[in-house]
């Protein structure tokens, strides 16, 4: 190795080099990109992603009829009406309180097609419990808006009859406001949480307001350019809520990361006394090539969700790749410029009780000093000590189960809301929650096809897919029907999902398949997540294939070692399983549940373990090419691969350690909220980031790296024409700007 050249080709250092000598150019030229992009983004408006588009299979085609036909199917409510000390159904009190629940709802003037439980036959087995039924008036995404004088009106009727009945509301609409009054400040509190504790973990770290203040800077301008860039896509390929909430996520990590990376290695470089221009030189061609190779890395590993097919998860991880480039842009072009502008007045501000602790240049870490001595004289222990350690925490992943998360489970027990849901469930079971059959045909109303839908009806509830009532709305004008059929099973997905393959395979064949020209697809809650789950089982391999194929490919030809790539793909992956068997002991068995607020969910939810992976692949890459960049860089400089091993893990520690503090309390934000999805998400993220940082980078990638000795550098023969984009340039060739010229792509020894 002591005898290779390297080129000195140098994007990082070319682009860092021109943003220093043309510092307002190059911060003129970001502001204008993000000004340009927010305008951009505002004139051409965001397209969201439809419900069409949402899911392939049955459920893609019946919202495709639904959207073609023009209808427009209204927020549906419910009002259980359930007696108490033996009142039934039969008695005179219940029907005179079904009377004032009919008349109170209709006197708001915002609900229509008010039915009776008498008419429709949504009276429960036992007699005690009835269901009125109507629909919200006007748009059916504002009827959450719109509901509460309906609530109201129940919430009245219920005070007249408490004694001997409970009255309550259930429904699209009055969730949607429950939910939102509950936890609709949720996301918008940890998003704004967010930047200031990202600050404060900054402050610290650098002991200088300016200093601090650059990378949030830095990640917040990426996100708001990036804001306008998706308005621009979404024309293209629609985006989502969501997808704005996972960008905001990894574009506040990556961004401040980045420029994380930068600042420290300019400000070490500067202790060590080098001059402003030769410290900015040093750190665009090190730190600023580990951020090209980690963003473009990154990049691939979000393109992975791409591969899908499901618009939610294509949103996502366009949005996601868009942020990381447009950060690692930002970080080795603006943030020169800004250094370069700024000298001396980064150190502004400084916090006089951090003063002594951030004075220390030379990056070194004494704790990881003391940890890496006793790693690196004892390798072999440390490996499977490690290695036996993440395997332990992966173990229970092995049982892993998913699925789409029910209300209760979603959000516990604590909601009044969630208390009908489950009684609503009780009583008739499937009620809240049917399965939609979306009957197109070329007349409706033909003799056969209305016969076929009878059958359906009839057959539904004989086969035991369903209890009944099953429901059928008519319309004539589009010649489509919607048949509503409450699924035995309820709110446990696996009984109702065996209910709605009976339907799928058993009743619908039997009726409305041997009509000609008819489609029938069914949807509905319970179709929806077993349509998800199959297509999400399907783009698995594809997505883990393209990502750890692809990831590998850049990490080969960005350190020119076969081992090094191998290495990195299983470390990566090792701190992925211990994230997922974390989730399944916390979520799914239990263990440590309460301090968390997990109680008795069992489950993780369906798109969780396939996101995770691509995000913590991505953002494991971080941190691993930024500390290997930093060993290979010592190695190059003539340490031992030893010595080049401590070097570069003892003088990444701070900045790792910063940043991986600044992620975990990010993702830990999101580990506080209500939601149990996007609790499952923050803890996930947290967990693997911290395991990440600490076991991966400071145990196990150190003692692997020891063992393996020379053959960490170990290239075929057969691979050496491979395209060359390793190390730019070795530090002394930096400082010193006679000796190399970067702009030339001249070669040097090594």
């Amino acid at each position: 190795m002591g005898n290779q050249t390297t080129r000195v080709r140098g994007l990082a250092a070319r682009a860092g080099g021109w943003s220093a000598r043309h510092r307002w150019a190059a911060v003129g030229i970001w502001v204008l990109f993000v000004v340009l992009a927010m305008g951009l983004g505002s004139a051409a408006g965001r397209v969201d992603v439809k419900d069409s588009d949402q899911l392939q299979g049955e459920t893609h085609t019946a919202a495709k009829i639904i959207e073609d036909s023009g209808i427009e199917e209204p927020a549906s409510e419910t009002v259980l009406i359930q007696g108490r000390d033996g009142l039934k159904a039969t008695d005179g009190e219940f029907r005179q309180a079904v009377q004032s629940v009919m008349k109170a709802v209709e006197g708001t003037g915002k609900v229509t097609d008010v039915t009776s439980p008498y008419d429709t036959e949504t009276i429960s087995g036992d007699g005690r419990s009835a269901l009125v039924q109507f629909d919200m008036t006007g748009d059916p995404e504002t009827a959450g808006e719109r509901v509460q004088p309906v609530l109201d009106a129940v919430a009245q009727v219920q005070k007249e009859h408490a004694d001997t009945l409970r009255i309550e509301e259930i429904g699209g609409a009055s969730m949607r406001k429950t939910f939102d009054d509950a936890f609709g400040d949720d996301f918008q509190k940890a998003e704004y949480s967010a930047v200031p504790v990202a600050f404060g973990i900054l402050l610290i770290a650098f002991g200088a307001l300016v200093a601090a203040l650059l990378p949030v800077l830095l990640a917040i301008t990426a996100i708001m350019a990036t804001m306008g860039l998706m308005g621009v896509v979404s024309h293209a390929m629609p985006m989502s809520d969501t997808a704005n909430s996972v960008m905001l996520l990894v574009g506040l990590a990556v961004g401040v990361d980045y420029c994380l990376f930068y600042l420290r290695r300019e400000r070490e470089e500067r202790a060590a006394g080098r001059d402003a221009q030769t410290a900015l030189r040093v750190a665009a061609a090190t730190s600023g090539r580990a951020i090209i190779v980690s963003g473009v890395t990154v990049c691939v590993a979000m393109a992975g969700m791409l591969f899908t097919g499901l618009a939610e998860f294509e949103a996502m991880g366009l949005a996601s790749l868009i942020v990381v480039a447009v950060a690692m842009v930002g970080s080795v072009t603006v943030l020169p410029a800004l250094l370069s502008l700024l000298g001396e007045r980064v150190e502004k501000g400084r916090i006089p009780f951090l003063r002594r602790r951030t004075r220390k240049g030379d990056g070194g870490s004494r704790f990881w000093s003391a940890v890496l001595k006793g790693v690196l004289a004892k390798p072999v222990v440390s490996v499977l000590v490690a290695t036996g350690a993440l395997l332990a925490i992966a173990a229970p992943a092995v049982d892993m189960k998913t699925q789409q998360l029910t209300l209760d489970q979603e959000f516990g027990d604590s909601l009044p809301i969630v208390q009908t849901y489950n009684r609503v469930n009780e009583s008739f079971p499937g009620g809240t929650e049917p399965a939609e059959v979306v009957v197109k045909a070329e007349d409706i109303n033909a003799p056969e096809v209305r016969s076929a839908l009878a059958d359906f009806r009839e057959r539904a509830i004989s086969s035991g897919a369903s209890r009944g009532p099953v429901e059928i709305k008519l319309h004539d004008a589009q010649n489509v029907a919607f048949v509503y059929v409450p699924l035995v099973g309820g709110s446990d997905l696996d009984k109702a999902g065996a209910s709605l393959d009976k339907l799928r395979d058993e009743v619908r064949p039997a009726t409305l398949g041997k009509v000609d020209g008819v489609q029938a697809p069914i949807t509905g809650q319970v179709a929806g997540s077993q349509d998800f789950n199959d297509q999400l089982v399907g783009s698995v391999v594809p997505v883990f294939v393209f990502v750890v194929v692809f990831a590998f490919v850049l990490m080969l030809l960005s350190f020119r070692s076969l081992t090094v790539a191998i290495t990195s793909i299983v470390l990566n992956l090792l701190s992925v399983g211990a994230a997922y068997g974390i989730l399944v002991g916390v979520f799914q068995h239990g263990w440590g549940a309460s301090l968390v607020g997990a109680e008795g969910v069992g489950a993780i939810v369906t798109w969780l373990p396939l996101f995770l992976f691509v995000i913590l692949f991505g953002l494991s890459m971080d941190y691993h090419v930024f500390v290997v960049s930093r060993i290979r860089e010592a190695r190059l400089r003539g340490r031992t691969t030893k010595d080049a091993i401590a070097h570069g893990v003892v003088t990444t520690a701070g900045v790792v350690t910063s940043a991986a503090v600044i992620m975990v309390a990010v993702f830990a934000i999101f580990g506080t909220l209500s939601m149990q999805s996007m609790k499952q998400m923050g803890v996930g993220l947290a967990a693997a980031v911290l395991i990440d940082a600490t076991v991966i980078r400071g145990v196990l990638l150190p003692a692997v790296m020891a063992l393996l000795g020379e053959r960490n550098w170990y290239l075929p023969k057969w691979l050496h024409r491979l395209p060359d984009l390793t190390h730019d340039e070795a530090p002394e060739a930096v400082a010193h700007g006679d000796a190399v010229r970067d702009d030339e792509g001249e070669r040097v020894g090594v």
